[in-house]
């Protein structure tokens, strides 16, 4: 008799849950909404304010042509001028913590993941990828620098079936990639990473700044770039990788692999310039 309550008491609890992470879940999705609309909002009041600043430039320097006794830069840049210019709007969305995620995750967690250094690791980044990753930057990626300081490892086992979460902390490094690649491609100590082979995560420092991107498809993340632990999950029998602002219990976002049909080892690439 006392099981049969006891069992009844447990699924109460478990059908709370469900309730409260479903709830939860609404209040995420209607937050991301509003969030998104004011940023779209704000985008739309930005290109209007660069028309105005458009039609201004144009008077200042029907202006400047009638006052040749100054540089025309000298007073392009007075305080004035520097006023009116429109602040560039943070396109970011707040990443959002989701209850009981690590506490899930952990579950399935890979503790002292066994890694192969690489001798040397190129990453392969096709235009369009370069293209997300460093926008209309005239940039190099860090490999591709010969004053880094980088490390490239990967998984000493690799993932055929099963779900797997990993975490690692990339607080000192300026620049990271990490995700998983094909089984086949870590064959040899130095070799080239082919980003149609492989689904990773991006943060490269360019001079704008940092971006954040993912490979399969390219996509530029617009959510805040996590500052310390990332965790990654691979669930194989499902075919997707996720990626997760562990300080924040955050997602950062979670792609398809059902274009794979190797086993996938965990790569990491970590950069300090």
């Amino acid at each position: 008799e006392y099981v049969a309550l006891r069992k009844v008491v447990i699924n109460i609890q478990y059908q709370k849950m469900h309730q409260f992470l479903h709830d939860e879940e609404q209040r995420h999705l209607q937050a991301l909404e509003r969030e998104a609309q004011e940023i779209f909002q704000e985008l739309r009041d930005s290109e209007v304010r660069m028309a105005q600043q458009k039609e201004r430039m144009k008077d200042m320097y029907r202006e400047l042509t009638e006052m040749c006794h100054k540089p025309d830069v000298e007073l392009l840049q007075t305080q004035s001028v520097q006023a009116q210019k429109p602040q560039p709007v943070n396109p970011e969305l707040t990443s959002l913590r989701i209850t009981g995620l690590l506490d899930m995750l952990n579950t399935f967690r890979v503790d002292n993941l066994p890694i192969m250094e690489m001798a040397s690791c190129y990453i392969s980044l096709s235009e369009n990828l370069r293209s997300v990753i460093f926008g209309d930057e005239d940039h190099r990626a860090p490999w591709e620098l010969e004053a880094t300081q980088s490390f490239a490892a990967c998984g000493a086992e690799a993932f055929a079936t099963g779900r797997h979460y990993w975490e690692l902390d990339v607080t000192h490094y300026s620049s990271w990639v990490l995700g998983v690649c094909k089984d086949s491609q870590t064959q040899d100590n130095s070799m080239i990473i082919d980003c149609e082979d492989a689904v990773l995560l991006f943060s490269l420092k360019g001079i704008k700044g940092y971006r954040l991107s993912t490979s399969s498809p390219p996509l530029v993340q617009c959510v805040q770039r996590p500052l310390s632990r990332v965790g990654v999950f691979l669930d194989y029998d499902n075919r997707t990788v996720s990626f997760y602002d562990v300080s924040k219990a955050a997602l950062i976002y979670s792609l398809l692999i059902s274009s794979f049909s190797s086993p996938l080892r965990p790569f990491l690439y970590l950069c300090s310039s």
